[in-house]
C-alpha cells in the first residue's frame, strides 16, 4: 500500500532532484491566476501535447511556460545565499545535533565513482555488510529481477538550482523533505549543508540511483551506505529513512534498509489504487510532458487528494531546472493560495508529527521513537545508534509501503527525489 493522504491534513512539500538545464527569460504567456494552456517555443521534434488547467495564483516572478520546454536556454547559475562554517550548530535539530564538520577534510577520493555502482568489496561496504548481517533482521531470499532496457542518466541533486528552490521556501517558510544521491552531495557539499542547517529533512536516496531490486544484497547495502556515509561527513547527521530510485522496492530490500537502521519513504497512491501522486515533472526533459501537461497533473492530484483521509506525499523533482520553474513559479504559490480546503505545506517528518531532530540516527529519542525491530545497536554503520520506527509489510516486488502520513493532514511532498534523467 503505499502512502495516503487527505485533505485536511498537513502537506509535505514535493520532494525535489536536481538537475540544470538551459532557459533565456522572456515574456510570460501566462503566469497569473486562471485557465491557461501553453504554447511551446518551436523544436524540431513534435512537441509534447498542451493541457488546460486553472491556476489559483502564481509566482509573479515565475518563468514563462512557453520556455519551460525539453531544452531550454541556459540561464546563469544563481549562487547559495548562505554558507555555513565548521563548528556550528543546527539549531533546528536541536541540541543533540553534531557541530558541522569541515567539508574540507572530506576524502572525496576514497568515495566510489560518482553515479556508478559502487563496488562491494571495499572494506567499507564489507563491514556494513558484516553489520547487517549481525542486525537480527532476516533478509528475505528475493531473487534480483531483470531491468527493462532504458536509456538513464543519473544527474542528480542537489544542483545548481536547488539555491534557487531553497530561496522560495524560505520565503515562504517552508520546510521540505530532500531525497539525496551520494554522487551530488559529494560534488555540491555547500548545498546539501544549506538544506540541512536551514531546517529540511534529508533522506537517502542512494549512491547512483538504480532499481534497487535489481541489484543483489550487498550492492544494495553500498549504495545506502555510501549516501549515508557522506551525508554524515558533510552534515555530522546519518538519515534514518531512505527512498528507493522509481518506488522499486521489494521486502527484501525493504529489510536490508531497516537492518541498516532506515525506514522506506514512497509518495502517496491515488484513490483508485491505480495513478499516484506524481506530477511527471522529469518527463518535460525527454520532451514527452510540457509544462502545462504537470500542472494539469498536480491539478489532478489535489483533487483526487479529497477522497483520501489522511495527509499524502507528492513527488516532484528539482532534477531539471525545468522541474525547480514549475515548482517554484506555479505549482508551490498555487497550493499555497488555495483555501477550499487549504493546504498546510511541510515537511514529511513534520506531518508524522515528530521532531526533526528524530530525522536522523545520532539525535533521534529512541525511547519515544524506537529502532526498527532487531536492529543492532553495536553495528558500525554510520550513525548506528538510532533509527526511525518502521512500519512491516508482507509484499514482494515493486510493493511500496513503509512510512506512513497521519494526523489527518495534507502533506504536500516537496521530497526531492534526486535521481531521475532523461528516461526512466
Amino acid at each position: 500500500m503505499l502512502f495516503r493522504a487527505l485533505l485536511t491534513a498537513p502537506l509535505p512539500l514535493l520532494v525535489l532532484g536536481a538537475q540544470p538545464l538551459n532557459r533565456r527569460q522572456d515574456t510570460a504567456s501566462s503566469t497569473g491566476p486562471g485557465t491557461a494552456t501553453a504554447t511551446p517555443a518551436s523544436t524540431s521534434v513534435s512537441a509534447p501535447p498542451e493541457v488546460a488547467f486553472t491556476l489559483v495564483s502564481s509566482n509573479p516572478t515565475a518563468f514563462p511556460l512557453t520556455e519551460i520546454v525539453a531544452t531550454p536556454v541556459t540561464h546563469t547559475t544563481q549562487t547559495l545565499d548562505w554558507t555555513y562554517s565548521a563548528g556550528q550548530s543546527a539549531t533546528a535539530v536541536g541540541s543533540l545535533a553534531p557541530p558541522l564538520p569541515a567539508v574540507s577534510s572530506l576524502a572525496i577520493a576514497s568515495y566510489p565513482e560518482l553515479d556508478k555502482l559502487p563496488a562491494t568489496d571495499s572494506p567499507e561496504v564489507k563491514q556494513w555488510i558484516q553489520d547487517v548481517a549481525n542486525s537480527g533482521i532476516t533478509i528475505p531470499d528475493i531473487t534480483p529481477t531483470v531491468a527493462e532496457d532504458c536509456i538513464f542518466s543519473f544527474d542528480d541533486g542537489p544542483s545548481p538550482d536547488t539555491p534557487r528552490l531553497l530561496d522560495y521556501l524560505s520565503s515562504q517558510n517552508l520546510h521540505t523533505t530532500f531525497f539525496v544521491v551520494g554522487s551530488r552531495a559529494i560534488s555540491r557539499q555547500d548545498i546539501l549543508q544549506a538544506e540541512y542547517m536551514q531546517g529540511h529533512q534529508l533522506s537517502v536516496h542512494t549512491w547512483s540511483h538504480p532499481a534497487l531490486t535489481t541489484l543483489t544484497n550487498d550492492q544494495i547495502i553500498a549504495e545506502l551506505g555510501w549516501t549515508a556515509k557522506v551525508i554524515k561527513e558533510i552534515t555530522g547527521v546519518t538519515p534514518n529513512t531512505f527512498r528507493p530510485p522509481y518506488g522499486d522496492i521489494d521486502d527484501r530490500v525493504r529489510a536490508i534498509g531497516r537492518a541498516m537502521g532506515m525506514t522506506a519513504i514512497i509518495w502517496s497512491e491515488a484513490s483508485n489504487h491505480v495513478d499516484n501522486f506524481d506530477t511527471n515533472d522529469w518527463h518535460i526533459g525527454a520532451g514527452t510532458v510540457s509544462a502545462s501537461g504537470v500542472i494539469a497533473s498536480f491539478e489532478n492530484i489535489l483533487q483526487d487528494a479529497t477522497n483520501l483521509n489522511s495527509g499524502f506525499i507528492v513527488l516532484a523533482h528539482d532534477l531539471y531546472q525545468q522541474s525547480v520553474d514549475l515548482a517554484i513559479g506555479y505549482i508551490l504559490p498555487d497550493a499555497l493560495a488555495r483555501t477550499n480546503p487549504k493546504f498546510k505545506l511541510m515537511s514529511i517528518i513534520e506531518c508524522l508529527g515528530e521532531p526533526l531532530a528524530n530525522a536522523y540516527k545520532e539525535t533521534n529519542n529512541n525511547s519515544t521513537n524506537p529502532p526498527p525491530t532487531g536492529i543492532n545497536q553495536s553495528v558500525s554503520y554510520p550513525g548506528a545508534s538510532a533509527s526511525a520506527s518502521s512500519s512491516s509489510s508482507t509484499s514482494s516486488h515493486n510493493s511500496a509501503t513503509n512510512v506512513g502520513v497521519g494526523n489527518g493532514g495534507f502533506v504536500f511532498g516537496l521530497v526531492v527525489a534526486m535521481g531521475l534523467a532523461l528516461l526512466a
